[in-house]
């Protein structure tokens, strides 16, 4: 059994695979603060509540883009599951071949969903992760991780709206009744719906012009789904790549 961890800014994904398979997956608020007892707790219950045995586990893998929690992480990996975890890196054997001009500044995040999506859609693909930040992913189809692009991301919109100006409120995300607002908050949630769309359209059909006509668009993160029904070229939805990404990786260097 295989617990995969995905550590980002905003939330933690974690997922237990069994037999190669997706036996269960929760989302938490990622903590900085967190000590290693805490995780260790929390993650005993969970695969208890999950009716998991946590002495079935034989592996721990990590992407993680929060330096501040590797140390709780591994010291909790080793103390409650007596494992040692595998955190993934740029070094780490994917497969992938990594054309940044600095392979480390590539976040771990991003190189388990390019393992991911080329493995289960194939090149050339760009991968969109609606997080904290919005990127953008470029994979060849000889499984070359070809850079790509860092935006702002939605809630970061959102929340940059409400704090630069004396009148606008903080909504929530979601897709507007009409792209005519007839309130300001409706007004509000139109920019940020077809604003999102808009520029992430914008931005796939510039990567689908330097990649070619065959690329395949995937998109993941928490408002990959909100996005996606309007968008002209995302035609993939996969709320599971990044654990999936881990999985494959672990299953490679193991």
């Amino acid at each position: 059994m295989l617990l995969a961890l995905d550590v980002g800014n905003t939330n933690v994904t974690i997922g237990i695979f069994r037999d190669g398979k997706l036996a269960d997956h929760r989302r938490l608020r990622t903590v900085r603060e967190q000590t290693s007892d805490e995780w260790g707790i929390l993650l005993m219950n969970l695969l208890q509540f999950a009716s998991l045995d946590p002495a079935e586990l034989d592996g721990i893998i990590i992407s993680s883009v929060v330096p501040p929690l590797n140390n709780a992480l591994s010291e909790m990996s080793q103390r409650y599951f007596k494992l040692d975890p595998k955190f993934v890196t740029a070094q780490t054997d994917t497969g992938l071949k990594i054309l940044y001009e600095n392979p480390s500044e590539v976040g771990a995040d991003r190189i388990v969903n390019s393992v991911a999506a080329l493995a289960k859609y194939g090149g050339p693909c760009v991968i969109v992760d609606l997080g904290t930040a919005i990127t953008f992913d470029a994979v060849s189809r000889n499984c070359e991780y070809l850079g790509g692009i860092i935006a702002a991301g939605i809630g970061i919109s959102a929340d940059a709206l409400f704090s630069r100006t004396a009148r606008l409120p903080l909504v929530d995300f979601r897709k507007p009744a009409s792209i005519i607002g007839t309130n300001t908050v409706a007004s509000i949630q139109s920019g940020l719906y077809y604003g999102a769309i808009g520029a992430i359209d914008g931005m796939i059909e510039r990567l689908i012009e330097e990649l070619g006509p065959d690329t395949r668009a995937i998109a993941t993160g928490g408002h990959a789904n909100l996005i996606a029904g309007e968008s002209r070229f995302i035609r993939h939805v996969d709320e599971d790549l990044t654990l999936d990404g881990l999985r494959l990786i672990w299953d490679r260097i193991r």
